[in-house]
């Protein structure tokens, strides 16, 4: 598929799996020959999808790989149900659901914040269907040595999610802690998250997904560096030296738990390094997935 034809529109897919009507993203080279998959797990945060995530990266990737951006559940156009378990296990088994209603048998991940907790519970919990993970300042198995937690991008993300009437300055303060370069929040950027931040079916969802990890009974579930151990696909751990909501420290104990984990930093890069060290980032993530 040309690379001007990957639009919203035309990549977008639904699919029934885990009793969930679950909303992805797919494009890839259409040669007519299978590629290997890969899975884009995105990120939480006001307004966070798939596409919102990684849509600019999908005609590079799509190049080389069938690949998909799956909007999680609680995010985007997929369903927004009551959890009944801890949220990184409750995506994962709609994920590896939707893997088997699409006849994907094995895929490399790219985690993305939330979605690395997701994909780092996909690979414990469904490990034959992981090939690689790529995580980007990964939740769940980050632990921060020196930073101090809640740190200031969870803080901005409270205080919107809290609100009873979050507003336009709220959503860009949070969305400016994302990035070291404050020119990435744009105008239209800010609009275009805000148009489905304020949807009441978005902060139910939103709402649901941040019960989950306010549940005591499964607060032991999403602490995964206590079995990051277990891991044994080979993990790319990438992340932005001027991360404020995940901090650099947090990628140590990962490094160090992981048993086949390698770690790449990228300068002058804060939460969202696929926009911007998207070349960098493209780069990095097609040769580690391709040898």
């Amino acid at each position: 598929m040309a690379e001007a034809e990957l639009t919203h529109a035309s990549t977008s897919r639904i699919a029934k799996a885990a009793g969930l009507t679950l909303h992805y993203h797919e494009a890839g080279p259409g040669d007519g020959h299978p590629a290997p998959v890969v899975i884009m797990l995105h990120g939480g945060g006001p307004g966070a999808s798939g596409w919102s995530n990684f849509g600019r990266n999908l005609p590079v990737f799509a190049e080389h790989f069938r690949t998909l951006l799956v909007d999680q559940p609680c995010y985007g156009r997929s369903d927004k149900p009551e959890l009944d378990k801890d949220y990184f296990s409750y995506s994962a088994d709609a994920v590896a659901a939707l893997m088997d209603e699409l006849g994907i048998e094995r895929a490399h991940f790219v985690g993305n914040s939330l979605g690395g907790g997701t994909a780092v519970r996909m690979a414990l919990n469904h490990p034959g269907k992981v090939a690689k993970l790529l995580l980007m300042g990964p939740g769940g198995v980050s632990v921060n040595l020196f930073a101090p937690d809640p740190t200031e991008g969870i803080k901005r993300l409270f205080e919107f999610s809290a609100s009873p009437e979050p507003t336009k300055d709220q959503l860009r303060a949070f969305l400016g802690v994302m990035s070291y370069d404050p020119s990435i929040v744009t105008d239209e950027l800010v609009e275009e998250r805000w148009a489905s931040a304020n949807d009441p079916d978005t902060r139910l969802g939103n709402a649901r997904m941040g019960a989950s990890f306010a549940e005591p009974a499964w607060a032991e579930d999403v602490m995964l560096w206590r079995e990051a151990h277990r891991i044994t696909q080979p993990v790319l751990l990438t992340w932005g030296r001027e991360d404020r909501v995940n901090p650099l420290d947090g990628a140590f104990v990962a490094l160090k738990t992981i048993p086949d984990a390698r770690l790449h930093v990228f300068p002058h890069c804060g939460h969202w390094a696929q926009v911007e060290r998207a070349d960098e980032f493209n780069r990095l993530a097609l040769d580690f997935f391709s040898h």
